[in-house]
This record gives structure tokens, sequence and C-alpha cells, in this order.
């Protein structure tokens, strides 16, 4: 039930409370399926948290999710999705942030968008687009701001791209054109098909702030940690059309994506143990000398 690979993330994530929720997990998971009158299935790829798949006591497919309660990823997603409403991305059923525990629309038949790169990339890019454009709107008052992101910047030591990526990214953040809802984490393995919605996005971190900021991700995934060159050379394709079909300054998505990237490098740094060097560290220094300035 617990791999190995949720265990390492959730001790290095929570440390003593991972540890205390891995140990109640078949309870937890026991007593939410009774409480929802779920049928549960089988589990899928397991990182941070349990997610499986469900069905309802009507038979409707479902998907549950489960994690740390103390954590704050699910307390973003929660009202990311409800923000979203089913638009662009997949519905939040039902929710129990004190267990931890969220029901999930299940996006069928699932194929996910990394399944398009690298022969249809210019395919995917548009679909996620797409999707960026379903998910815009006013962002609701308990979404955390994006801004405060930043701070993991902060706690890594100075260098030439956290200090350049800190200070850009609280410059975006101050003249940001518009605060929208934020999915936060948009990218190939968090778009998946769905016979209701074309392509539904899951995973939402959940952030309020600039709507650039969305693009970024996109620019170093699938697959980060391979390190092959013609995938990092995809980056400044990927921001050009996301500029042009998304009516953005193309500066400005490629100041978002350079941000990111340095981002992404910092949080893997933080990892216990830490995390080797990834895609997203080729796409900063390839970003670093289109930055605007």
């Amino acid at each position: 039930m617990i791999t190995d690979l949720l265990r390492r993330n959730v001790v290095g994530a929570w440390g003593a409370a991972g540890e205390r929720w891995l140990t109640d997990l078949p309870r937890v998971l026991d007593d939410t399926a009774r409480h929802w009158d779920l049928t549960v299935g089988e589990p899928f790829h397991l990182t941070y948290h349990y997610v499986t798949a469900v069905t309802l006591a009507d038979g409707t497919p479902a998907v549950l999710k489960l994690g740390v309660p103390t954590g704050d990823s699910l307390r973003g997603e929660a009202p990311a999705l409800r923000a979203f409403a089913g638009r662009g991305a997949v519905r939040l059923l039902r929710g129990d942030l004190d267990r931890g525990a969220l029901l999930l629309e299940r996006a069928e038949p699932g194929g996910r968008l990394r399944d398009l790169v690298p022969h249809r990339d210019t395919e995917a890019t548009s679909i996620a687009a797409n999707v960026m454009r379903e998910l815009s709107r006013a962002a609701p008052a308990d979404l955390p701001d994006l801004v405060t992101q930043a701070r993991a910047f902060d706690r890594q030591p100075p260098g030439e791209l956290t200090t350049r990526a800190a200070g850009l990214m609280r410059e975006l953040c101050a003249d940001a054109p518009a605060r929208v809802a934020l999915h936060g984490d948009l990218h190939h393995d968090n778009v998946l098909r769905s016979a209701r919605g074309g392509w539904l996005a899951i995973d939402p971190h959940g952030l309020a702030g600039d709507p650039g900021y969305e693009t970024a991700a996109l620019l170093f995934n699938p697959e980060p940690h391979d390190r092959d060159p013609a995938r990092t050379a995809l980056a400044p394709r990927r921001a050009e059309q996301l500029a042009d079909e998304l009516a953005m300054p193309l500066d400005r998505v490629v100041a978002w994506g350079f941000v990111k990237a340095v981002l992404s490098e910092a949080w893997t740094a933080e990892e216990d143990p830490p995390g080797r060097p990834t895609r997203a560290l080729d796409v900063a220094h390839l970003l670093l000398p289109r930055l605007p300035g």
C-alpha cells in the first residue's frame, strides 16, 4: 500500500507528521471509504499523496486523494478546484480537509498531455494554452498569494540565478496585469484527456496572482529529470507559442519561465536528501540571456 517513493517523499516533506500519517493511512482510507460509501479500486502512481480509483454508491467513477492534514497542498487544491468549478479542471465532489481527503471527478479516458511530446509538441502546447484560458478567472480570497513562493529563494545560498530569480519574481508579482486563480503547477503530467471537457487539469497547487505564471512549468516539463538537450531546446519556441496564443508579452512569459525553473531547482535542493539538478536548471540557463533588461 505504501511505496518506497511515497514514504520517502512524505517523510522528506512533512517529517514526523508525515510518519504519523503513513502509519494511520490504512485506517484513514477505510474510514473515508465507509463514510462516503466508496468502493476502493487500485491506487495510481503515488508520490506525495495516496491517490486511488474509487466508485461512488451510484456507480460513478471517481478519485480519492488522501494527504497529510496539516500540509498545505490539499488546502490550496480544494479552494482552487472550487474556483474552477469544473471548467478546465476536474470537479471537486467532496472534501474533508481535517481528514486530509478530497473526492474528485475521474477524468476518462485519462491519457496525459505528456503522451504528445515531443512529436506533437506544438499541439500539446496549444492544448495547454486552451486549458489556461478555461481556468482563468478572478482569484477568490482563500487562495494564497503567489509572491509567498519567493521565500524559497531566501532559503538558498546567494547565487546569480537565485538572486536574479528572487528579485524578478517580486517585480513580476508587483506589476501583475491581473490577479487570477492559478493552478500553479500546470504541465504535461497534470493535464488529462476527458470525455467531458476535452482536456482537464488535475492537482492544482492553488495560488492567486499574475496569469503569466501559469505558463512557466510547461517550459521544462515533462520528465524534467531527463536532461536531453533537444527537449531543453523546446523552451524558447514554447514560450513564443504561449505568448502568441494567450496574447501575453513574450518577455513576461520568458521571465516567468526563468523564475519558475529556478524555483523548481530550489525546491529540489530542499528535498531530503537533496535531489539532483533537473532540466529546469538547463532551461533557466537557456532563458537567462533572453530576460528583458
